[in-house]
């Protein structure tokens, strides 16, 4: 069930419009990852959900109540949101206990007790509880403010590029802790990324964004594998574009056939792996030279050519080509999309 829905919000500076008709809904005990480039309005969107930004248009429902909408505005105090920002905005004159428990003024001293060390420890912080910011690491500090935002026990969390400050290993073990801190907490959580493997590893739903508008929401492996569009499909990863013709059933491409009903110029969207190595004597299979061989760990990236077109195969290290060498290649349905010509 939807906790929160944004319809058709837009945001405006002057000439120049940031966000467009942009709509999601979020579901309680869900992560989802709002993916696009930077500067496509991710952070905007989330502001205005957050109500620390009114939009120009549109409207946002929390447990169907208007919080924005035409004449209506909601102070940001009293939406039952919680927003972890990008630089943490911790208070630096207090402990890390005290950080947390800033916003439980109302409860009894017991229970506020409990509550703040109850956070603390599902973010693995409970022994810093005595520190102050300046003394923690930059993930140790995102915990903390992650700790902060659900002690309140909001029906909603935003984050704003959580681990963009981090690197390799510490980036594992924070993302680690902060998503299972955020499933226990039974909150609709939205974090804000631009990073196409980390939103498909953490979030249960994606919503992409690109130059202000929402292109696609659904699951990761629904969005990676069936893009609403090839804007879309390129926002999760590298993608090979391929012109074709469609007649009987079929798209027509350099590297092979693919099922398309209709007729005439179609544009191919496919993922790296969706060029296969084929025996030689394979039926709907072409010979492609390689060109160009790249090392990637389990797998190599192979620079093709097929009918006059280019593609980089991702192909894994067993089958290794060699520069120079011939291949036959088929694509695999699964990992390529038909889309009309533009």
């Amino acid at each position: 069930m939807s906790v929160l829905e944004a319809r058709d919000l837009t945001r405006r500076y002057g000439e120049m419009t940031t966000v467009a008709d942009a709509g999601l809904s979020l579901e309680g005990g869900r992560i989802t990852a709002l993916l696009g480039p930077s500067g496509c309005g991710k952070s905007t969107l989330l502001r205005m959900i957050a109500g620390l930004e009114r939009p120009d248009a549109g409207e946002v429902w929390a447990g169907g109540r208007l919080l924005s909408g035409p004449g209506v505005f909601v102070p940001p105090e009293q939406r039952d949101i919680g927003f972890v920002f990008q630089d943490y905005a911790l208070f630096p004159h207090l402990s890390v206990e005290k950080n947390v428990a800033f916003g439980l003024a109302a409860l009894k001293p017991a229970e506020r007790k409990a509550r703040t060390m109850e956070q603390l420890g599902r973010v693995r912080m409970a022994d810093r509880r005595g520190d102050y910011p300046q003394a923690l690491s930059g993930g140790e500090q995102q915990r903390v403010a992650l700790a902060r935002t659900l002690a309140r026990q909001p029906a909603v969390v935003l984050l704003d590029e959580p681990f963009s400050g981090l690197d390799g290993r510490l980036k594992a073990e924070v993302r680690e802790a902060t998503l299972a801190a955020l499933r226990a907490s039974g909150a609709a959580a939205l974090i804000v990324t631009h990073d196409a493997e980390e939103a498909m590893m953490m979030a249960d739903d994606l919503a992409l964004m690109r130059a202000g508008r929402i292109l696609q929401t659904g699951t990761a492996r629904d969005c990676y594998l069936d893009p609403a569009s090839p804007e879309a499909a390129r926002l999760l990863g590298d993608t090979v574009e391929l012109r074709a013709e469609r007649a009987n059933g079929q798209a027509v491409t350099a590297f092979g056939r693919l099922p398309a009903q209709g007729e005439g110029p179609v544009l191919v969207v496919a993922r790296p792996e969706a060029f296969r190595i084929a025996p030689a004597d394979s039926a709907g299979a072409v010979d492609a030279q390689v060109t160009r061989v790249s090392f990637g760990g389990p797998f190599v990236l192979a620079d093709v050519t097929a009918g006059g077109q280019c593609a980089v195969a991702r192909i894994p290290l067993a089958q290794a080509p060699a520069v120079g060498e011939r291949l036959r290649l088929r694509l695999e349905p699964s990992f390529c999309k038909v889309f009309e010509a533009r």
